[in-house]
């Protein structure tokens, strides 16, 4: 556990996070990020099935044996200190361990129980396996994403991460302030299929009031529209371009080169094709160094495709300290800034810890 003060919002909250891959330890970063005290929960020896170095930052790692009586009473008593807990386990394995809803909340009330699922607690896909691709395909966002001819997985950004993981965390903390005013805590049910089918409201939206065509690579922002998507350079690198509004999207005509009547075709859905050939005609004539530094400065929304690698060093991203090194990792910066509870500028780093430390670090309140 830390030896000074933590800094951040969540300055002073207990989490036990029960180990898992995806969305669950994102979440425990998040709320370690933020100020929160973290305990992980994992089995002796266990190997992570991925790398977490940098997810399973700022927060210390107890293992424990949950078949051992004396170990699961352990983990009991320290939820029984603890504000909130996390797991990502399929529907039913915590009740199986013996580590439930009812059980643990019998000892302490105002527990906050976020459970973080593909399918939910219920449904008849709850006891089902499955990943981010299916979440996100029945949900309707996997159909609108890719090239016309196929749907295409968006990493597994939409199902685990934005429809998982900051949904279990903004739901936590809703639960969290409720139970501040109530005395009473709750279970938190974020299902990566429900979040992602919210993810989806503006589309759905535009849907219903005809804006949007349920055909790939025919919308405004699913690559369809030619004056928002990638272009390749004399260089073989890529741009993003991206200038909805009208004033904008005459910036990048006059610096691009279009005429006046092909600049018109933006009003003219039958011809984007022909407008998008013009504008990648135009664009491979130069090399990528040579648009971002003509453009990226201005109104005309055009930005670098960079890899991962890349990113850290891009000029913005450097000035905010957007990318930092820990234990020889460079990683993203705890998110979002706060002006009057920042968080550190580094994040913790991990470290192992036995239950015993544990329970001494959090007294009973």
């Amino acid at each position: 556990m830390p030896t000074e003060p933590v800094r951040g919002p969540l300055a002073g909250l207990r989490i036990v996070e029960f180990v898992g891959i995806g969305p669950t330890p994102f979440a425990g970063m998040q709320f370690a990020d933020m100020g929160a005290e973290v305990i992980r929960i994992d089995r002796p020896g266990a190997v992570p099935l991925v790398p977490d170095h940098i997810t399973g930052r700022g927060r210390p790692t107890v293992p424990a044996d949950l078949k051992k009586p004396a170990d699961l009473e352990r983990v009991i008593e320290l939820i029984a200190r603890a504000d909130a807990l996390i797991e990502g386990f399929r529907a039913g394995v915590m009740e199986r361990l013996g580590l439930g809803p009812d059980v643990l909340m019998a000892r302490n009330p105002r527990l906050v129980y976020g459970r973080m699922t593909g399918w939910g607690q219920t449904g008849p896909l709850a006891a089902v396996a499955g990943h981010d691709i299916n979440y996100i395909a029945i949900g309707g966002a996997l159909d609108a994403i890719g090239p016309a001819e196929r749907p295409m997985p968006p990493l597994n950004l939409v199902g685990d991460f934005g429809g998982g993981a900051m949904f279990l965390v903004s739901g936590v903390l809703a639960a969290l302030l409720s139970a501040a005013r109530t005395g009473v805590g709750q279970v938190v049910d974020a299902a990566m299929c429900d979040g992602a089918s919210v993810l989806m409201t503006m589309f759905r939206e535009l849907a219903d009031g005809g804006a949007w065509i349920p055909e790939r690579e025919t919308n405004l922002l699913d690559g369809g529209a030619p004056f928002y998507g990638t272009y390749r350079c004399a260089d073989g690198r890529f741009i993003a371009i991206g200038p909805i509004e009208p004033q904008f999207y005459r910036v990048l005509v006059d610096a691009i080169g279009l005429t006046q009547q092909e600049a018109a075709m933006r009003l003219d859905r039958a011809r984007w094709p022909e407008l998008r050939a013009r504008i990648a005609e135009l664009v491979s004539q130069r090399p990528a160094a040579d648009w971002v530094d003509m453009l990226e400065h201005t109104d005309a929304c055009v930005s670098p495709v960079l890899s991962l690698d890349e990113a850290p060093s891009h000029p913005h991203l450097a000035a905010r300290g957007t990318f930092v090194e820990l234990d020889g990792h460079l990683q993203p910066a705890p998110a979002p800034r706060f002006s009057g509870t920042p968080t550190e500028a580094r994040p913790r780093p991990a470290a192992p810890l036995a239950i015993e430390e544990a329970l001494a670090a959090w007294p009973p309140r």
